[in-house]
């Protein structure tokens, strides 16, 4: 079943493509682009494509995890599926784990996001930059608000993930030659990789619900190596969504209102399921030991992979804005539909929102 989505996946990007002109000038209409922006992958970057079957300008899934501080870049291969391209250590991200809520406060944006060419910036006052587009529908239904949130050069950081100007040179390269005749890719931007223990850790932190909506996302990526389609209802993100097989219908989602009635996918409802249920059993086994909790709030104005420390003293410094657990707004509690009745699944559940059909 995954098999036949990923063929008809294939054909439909073909025609795409096939349909389109590339993209010329990444939304600065007809000006001349800077060299560094125009700039060729790097030949061991090239090579690398070859090795694993990816063709230059296929998609890509860009990953970002802010306590690991890293960026994954994922790539479509010749099977359709994706797969691990490079992992980027980030050189500066700014704020504390969890999502943005305001213009100022220092928050680098945690959810998931879709680049369009005009969001594109070679003329970046930071070598270049990637806008992530934020506010989303979904930020904008639960009223956060900023602007300028940015993938970008120079290693420094309010608001942004800040890579050096060598590394946001091959991101922007792998980000431009896939838009080449495609409207967008995806960002997944999370507070750390979403496993049992690390959920275990921060199991007191006021954003544990927000994030386990996002590890609904997660498992449907990891499970199936597709891009999640992602929704936005009822103020929460869904994944996947499509109606049911006896619906006339196409699906209709309104950001801040109710969720039409929606299945996913059988095989990834199933996939996404037994790496629920089995990270469930690990959460409950963790909880049980009563494994050390991460503090709520760290003091410090972000991060960087610990790869750059030596070479950027001092550019982690304490944090400017009150602590952040202080001020966070709650999202509406999420009915739990849970089939089996598992203790497992009350402790560490309460997001999942799809049915097998």
């Amino acid at each position: 079943m995954i098999r036949a989505m990923v063929r008809r996946a294939l054909v439909l990007t073909a025609a795409f493509a096939a349909g389109m002109m590339p993209v010329m000038c990444l939304g600065q209409g007809s000006n001349r682009l800077p060299e560094k922006a125009t700039r060729e992958l790097p030949p061991e970057l090239l090579s690398l494509l070859q090795q694993k079957k990816m063709p230059k300008n296929s998609p890509i899934v860009m990953r970002i995890f802010k306590e690991e501080a890293e960026l994954e870049v994922w790539k479509q291969d010749t099977s359709g599926r994706f797969q691990i391209l490079k992992t980027y250590p980030i050189c500066r991200w700014s704020g504390d784990l969890g999502p943005k809520f305001w213009e100022g406060d220092r928050q680098a944006p945690e959810g998931f996001y879709t680049i369009t060419p005009e969001l594109m910036n070679p003329n970046s006052n930071y070598y270049l930059s990637i806008n992530l587009g934020y506010p989303n529908s979904f930020d904008k239904a639960n009223k956060r608000d900023g602007s300028f949130l940015m993938i970008h050069g120079d290693c420094w950081s309010r608001g942004c993930y800040a890579m050096t100007d060598e590394q946001i040179s091959e991101i922007y390269a792998l980000a431009r030659d896939s838009l080449s005749g495609r409207p967008s890719f995806q960002v997944q931007a999370y507070p750390f990789r979403l496993t049992p223990a690390n959920l275990a850790r921060h199991r007191n932190h006021p954003n544990l619900l927000f994030w386990k909506m996002l590890k609904i996302g997660n498992d449907h990526f990891e499970t199936t190596q597709l891009e999640p389609k992602v929704d936005v209802c009822n103020r929460l993100y869904v994944f996947n969504a499509q109606p049911s097989a006896n619906s006339p219908d196409p699906l209709v989602f309104n950001p801040a209102e109710k969720c039409p009635p929606y299945v996913v996918h059988p095989e990834i409802a199933r996939r996404a399921l037994e790496k629920q249920r089995a990270d469930e059993l690990e959460f409950a086994r963790l909880l049980q030991a009563n494994v050390p909790v991460a503090p709520t709030y760290t003091g410090l104005d972000g991060g960087m992979n610990k790869s750059f420390v030596a070479q950027f003293p001092g550019r982690v410094s304490w944090a400017r804005v009150q602590p952040y657990a202080s001020y966070l707004p709650r999202l509406p509690p999420i009915p739990w539909v849970d089939r089996d009745g598992s203790v497992t699944s009350k402790w560490f559940g309460g997001l999942s929102r799809f049915s097998l059909q």
